[in-house]
């Protein structure tokens, strides 16, 4: 390559010189853009008759799905108000090349398999990524997008609203429910409250959540645009989601799709994820304020600590010290529960009222596990006083202030 430049550079020649930068420009781009694994395009492919069109499109989805391993916010080919819901269906292209049984990075390849008019200028696009082994294909997953044009490119946007424009909808507060017959409307209204509390508390910014309903995981990966995925194999309860723009899109696949229930507990460690991350989040403590906040699957915070007492704490050799490190558990009718939490709960209880919530936000964001819980033990003494040392002996204090 030095070579050829200083052949190009001799004397100066300004058009030598243009001629170089251009050859150069297009080498990089080859070398960069074959990174990325276009989507290999079939001969029986009915694609648009304008040629210009078609090459807007496909030049448009190979650069979409170049930007696939960004951030999703960060992809140039989706735009603003389309990004929530295209969210939760981008995330499940990230790494779709990869085989791990292989150890190879680009096993599955992109076949374009069908192009759709949906009108004047958009079109539903499908695609499936497929890797060969011993002469056998394996189909890895397929995918459906929407592609809109707008100016001289498309964007990309998942099929999800299209999928549900039949649907009915009703908003409480900041929350609106999708769903195809029936709502019911006092769950969804305690939801909505819930999701108040919880974010009243945490301190957090207002921000939206869009809830579709499906009855299970395969009605939840048609209506996002996952027809077929090798990793779902015999699934059939999962929530897709996706958080972006300040709004929470939730399609879910638990036979729910009237809102009949939901678990105060689980919406609390939800809400929580928005604000602090997993990797300082201190899981006993997390796990202390979901039951003291919102008990545990339609069993009250009172319940739970009363089966706690009678089936853990009616033995006063109990070591809390020991349970912390070797868990011990109890049930509340068919549902199994670790008594460290309980006693997290009743530290978080002492916590908030005496020095009020941020308090308790420093002790959630402590860290995560370790043994001998140093780092636990070390906030903990400077909210509270209590030590390694006086833990088993502060502990029982909690419980037998319990009235």
């Amino acid at each position: 390559m030095e070579k050829i430049k200083n052949q190009f550079f001799k004397n100066n020649n300004p058009n030598i010189m243009k001629q170089f930068l251009f050859l150069f420009t297009l080498l990089f781009f080859q070398l960069s853009f074959s990174q990325t694994q276009p989507l290999i395009i079939s001969e029986n492919i009915r694609l648009p008759k304008d040629t210009i069109v078609v090459n807007q499109l496909i030049k448009s989805l190979n650069g979409f799905l170049a930007e696939k391993e960004k951030t999703n916010k960060e992809n140039t080919f989706i735009l603003k108000e389309d990004l929530p819901e295209t969210s939760a269906w981008l995330d499940e292209i990230k790494g779709i090349e990869k085989n791990q049984k292989f150890k190879d990075d680009y096993f599955y390849r992109g076949y374009l398999t069908n192009v759709v008019p949906v009108n004047k200028n958009d079109y539903l696009v499908q695609f499936s990524y497929i890797g060969v082994n011993e002469n056998k294909p394996i189909l890895k997953a397929s995918f459906e997008v929407l592609a809109k044009k707008k100016d001289n490119q498309f964007y990309f946007a998942s099929t999800l609203k299209r999928n549900t424009e039949s649907w009915k909808s009703k908003t409480f507060g900041d929350i609106t429910f999708h769903f195809k017959n029936t709502l019911n409307e006092k769950v969804a209204k305690d939801y909505a409250k819930q999701v108040s509390f919880y974010d009243k508390k945490l301190n957090t910014p207002s921000s939206k959540i869009e809830w579709y309903g499906c009855v299970d995981l395969q009605e939840v990966l048609k209506t996002v645009g996952v027809p077929y995925k090798l990793d779902y194999n015999g699934e059939n309860a999962d929530t897709f989601s996706g958080n972006e723009n300040n709004i929470l899109v939730k399609v879910v696949g638990q036979n729910n799709t009237t809102f009949n229930s939901f678990d105060p507990h689980d919406l609390w460690h939800e809400r929580l994820r928005n604000i602090l991350s997993k990797s300082i989040t201190n899981k006993p403590v997390d796990e202390g304020c979901a039951y003291l906040y919102g008990g545990s699957w339609g069993i009250s915070w009172k319940e739970i600590f009363k089966e706690f007492k009678l089936q853990i704490a009616n033995n006063k050799n109990t070591n809390w010290v020991e349970i912390k490190e070797i868990p011990v558990y109890f049930n509340t009718k068919e549902f199994k529960n670790a008594a460290d939490y309980i006693v997290n709960a009743l530290i978080v209880q002492k916590i908030e009222k005496e020095k009020g919530f941020p308090a308790v936000m420093e002790f959630l964001s402590c860290g995560k596990y370790q043994k001998g819980n140093e780092n636990y033990y070390k906030i903990l003494e400077k909210l509270t006083g209590i030590t390694k040392s006086n833990y088993n002996e502060k502990v029982w204090e909690l419980i037998n202030g319990v009235k």
